[in-house]
């Protein structure tokens, strides 16, 4: 007997790489933005026309075939079946051989803006409701190589003050997010304190993505502890490193990287490493799941934030919606959004106004294509192709370790020319 569910059906999926320019090239621990994004547009069209927008990261020629892989399993799918599209594209076992969960999440933003276009609802409310009609965000400071013209370095303690007095001064954040691991620590601590020290009355976060070992984590931890942290994000890397600096500082820790499933968001309930977790809605699956996993977080007192993986306007938009319906959202989200130079949403990009983004109102995820942008900024794609994330233009051959010793030369000026080159 067929399960009843909605009218819908799906009839087709379809995946388009852009690459979209940022204001100058982002560094952290692992290597660079190399002064643009990639993602890949995901739509859904069901048989009466309807069509559903997702987003994931990375791109090009094999994730465009990874989502055509997907259409044997969602052509005639019901949109409404989200839990059956779960086990369907990602099995947990099946995961093992085949990870689809960057998939998965993309393919359930387009299901559930497709409801909510055919309902006439926006997606915050086909998830229990707004809390709130506007989501904070942080600042998001990273080190930067110069742009192409020579603006937008930031590389001294100066800089990265100036620029966060720009980006307050412009868009009213009142928190403020160091992406560290790229020099030495003693520098990185200098810049952080120089930072707070500039901002009197705002609040801070750092995140070296775990390089760290877990004693320079907790010497780095009890050097800030005199400051208005929010948390100190993934300083050191694992769930027991993380533990044993929790033992040893008084500002919360806060992890995207160790907490990204629910049998870790477990495991972190029964012996707690982490006091912040950061629910990413690309690496979770979906907005679904970051909505269970805050709840398991409300029931044992765990707080939580948003995290960013480098979004376009799509998944902002799913960003704002889980934001605007977790009760226990406490702390500003994360987004690299202000980095964008432009998007691919009609409109353009979406407007900061005191530190926060509304939470879209229309129906489904609130946004849509400008078809004239997907093109412009596929065609880049194509003529640039990807770019390496996890390696650093200025320095070749290099990798980092965990815990990492080789750090950046600080000291060390200039547009690396490999950013300059086709990849």
């Amino acid at each position: 007997m067929p399960i009843p569910g909605s009218p819908l059906r799906i009839a087709d999926v379809r995946a388009t790489t852009v690459t979209v320019p940022l204001q100058a090239p982002l560094r952290h621990s692992n290597g660079s933005h190399w002064g643009r994004f990639v993602r890949t547009i995901v739509e859904v069209e069901t048989a009466d026309g309807i069509v559903g927008l997702g987003e994931m990261g990375g791109g090009g020629e094999s994730a465009e075939a990874a989502i055509a892989g997907l259409k044997p399993y969602l052509l005639g799918h019901d949109p409404a079946r989200l839990e059956a599209l779960r086990f369907m594209i990602a099995n947990p076992t099946a995961s093992l051989y085949n990870n689809r969960t960057q998939l998965l999440a993309a393919i359930e933003f387009a299901c559930l803006d497709i409801l909510g276009r055919h309902t006439g609802l926006p997606v915050h409310a086909l998830l229990g409701g707004a809390v709130r009609d506007r989501v904070e965000f942080a600042s998001y400071l990273f080190f930067r190589y110069p742009a192409a013209d020579g603006t937008g370095e930031v590389r001294t303690p100066e800089q990265l003050v100036e620029h966060a007095r720009e980006l307050k001064s412009a868009h009213g954040f009142r928190v403020h997010k160091l992406k560290g691991g790229v020099f030495d620590p003693d520098y990185e601590l200098a810049c952080y304190r120089a930072l707070a020290e500039a901002l009197p009355g705002d609040r801070f976060r750092y995140d070296p993505n775990g390089v760290l070992s877990v004693e320079g984590a907790i010497r780095f931890a009890r050097a800030i502890e005199d400051l208005d942290n929010d948390y100190i994000e993934d300083p050191c890397y694992g769930l027991n490193g993380m533990r044993r600096l929790r033992e040893n500082t008084t500002i919360p820790t806060a992890t995207n990287t160790v907490v990204v499933n629910f049998e870790q968001l477990a495991a972190n309930v029964l012996q707690p490493a982490v006091d912040v977790v950061l629910l990413d809605t690309t690496f979770w699956g979906g907005i679904r799941p970051c909505v269970k996993a805050a709840g398991v977080a409300e029931t044992f007192q765990l707080g939580i934030a948003v995290h960013s993986s480098g979004e376009l306007g799509i998944q902002l938009a799913t960003m704002l919606h889980l934001g605007a319906v977790v009760p226990n959202l406490a702390f500003a989200a994360d987004a690299h959004y202000h980095h964008l130079l432009d998007d691919v949403v009609v409109g353009g990009k979406l407007p900061y106004a005191g530190g926060s983004i509304a939470v879209p109102e229309a129906p489904g995820l609130g946004v849509e294509l400008d078809r004239d942008k997907v093109a412009e900024y596929a065609e880049l794609f194509r003529e640039l192709g990807p770019y390496p994330y996890d390696r650093d233009p200025g320095r070749p051959g290099w990798y980092p370790l965990l815990p990492n010793t080789d750090y950046a030369d600080h000291e060390a000026e200039g547009r690396p020319a490999a950013l300059d080159q086709p990849s």
